[in-house]
């Protein structure tokens, strides 16, 4: 847009000519512009420590009025999800289907970690890498990579000096073969004591104990209460006694120390992917109330399971691609 010059023998409409132009892009500027109207907006990670910013927007006739108030959820879950650096296509994976999936951030918050032992090569080194700097997502312990000697023990007494004192209310360690529907997790764990907690699929879930030192809940993933995790950094028993069967071995602790008096079975929402195998307690068809389901080895059963529960029922039609 120009305008034309004034000088000393401009006529008077040619003032009044610059004066309502200048008037009608004052108008249009407040009008539009997105800072009078509210549609600039400013984002930032929500820390584990931080409470969540929600802000309502109220209309009427004359006045468009934006208010912000702070909300803090219920309770805060720290969910570990414990894997090998290698694995590259899971977190992929893992990461598109937590993305997709929502729940009443006003309940919960949940910080979503990827755990591994110390890296080996130059390969991990720049590939996770390329992951922090992109998600910022990946916890490493200072251990040699494992399962049964010692990993679980290192990630769950880590944590208090990691996050310092009762960041969290509780945290969930699950293993990378899981498939964890979250609204339905914030759901159940929203009436459940804060103190001494412990929640998962009990084994042994039927009348034959062939387990050693049960009961206690299955590794596919368990919640614990932050007090118990502050005991796990802290007790003698567990740093004494880390090497075995993780899951059996972490209820073993609470078992001996006379811990985790409230225990909360989830059969059947979580249970083992049935595929070709037999029926039992903790392994059967897929149910519409799951919560988790485990030994989600291959790409198809990862595939299967997703088709089960319609995660991808929101894909909208396009030119630019054909899924059936």
């Amino acid at each position: 847009m120009s305008f034309p010059l004034l000088s000393k023998n401009s006529s008077p409409s040619t003032l009044t000519l610059v004066i309502l132009s200048l008037t009608v892009v004052g108008f249009i500027f407040l009008t539009v512009s997105p800072i009078n109207s509210g549609f600039l907006t400013c984002s930032r990670p929500i820390s584990a420590s931080s409470d969540i910013s929600v802000s309502t927007t109220s209309h009427t006739a004359a006045t468009h009025e934006t208010t912000s108030s702070t909300v803090k959820p219920e309770f805060r879950l720290l969910l570990g999800i414990l894997t090998l650096p290698e694995l590259y296509e899971r977190r992929h994976l893992l990461r598109n289907i937590f993305a997709l999936q929502t729940y009443d951030q006003t309940v919960a918050q949940i910080d979503i970690r990827y755990v591994f032992c110390n890296l080996t090569d130059d390969e991990q080194r720049v590939f996770v890498a390329l992951e922090v700097l992109r998600y910022d997502d990946i916890i490493i312990l200072d251990c040699k990579e494992n399962m049964n000697e010692g990993k679980t023990y290192s990630f769950l007494s880590s944590l208090p000096e990691f996050y310092g004192d009762q960041t969290y209310d509780f945290v969930m360690k699950a293993d990378d073969d899981s498939y964890i529907i979250l609204d339905k997790l914030v759901e159940s764990l929203r009436d459940k004591p804060r103190e001494d907690m412990y929640y998962g699929l009990k084994i042994p879930c039927d009348t034959k104990n062939f387990f050693p030192f049960p009961p206690f809940m299955e590794g596919m993933g368990y919640v614990l209460s932050w007090d118990l995790i502050q005991w796990i950094s802290t007790a003698d028993l567990p740093r004494a006694d880390s090497i075995g069967l993780e899951d059996v071995w972490t209820g073993k602790w609470f078992n001996i120390a006379g811990k985790a008096k409230n225990r909360f079975d989830m059969a059947p929402r979580f249970y083992d992917y049935l595929g070709n195998g037999q029926k039992n307690c903790f392994r059967h068809e897929f149910i519409p109330d799951s919560i988790l389901v485990h030994r989600l080895k291959k790409n198809y059963m990862w595939a299967e399971t997703l088709k089960y529960f319609n995660v991808t029922s929101e894909l909208k039609p396009s030119k630019l691609y054909h899924i059936p």
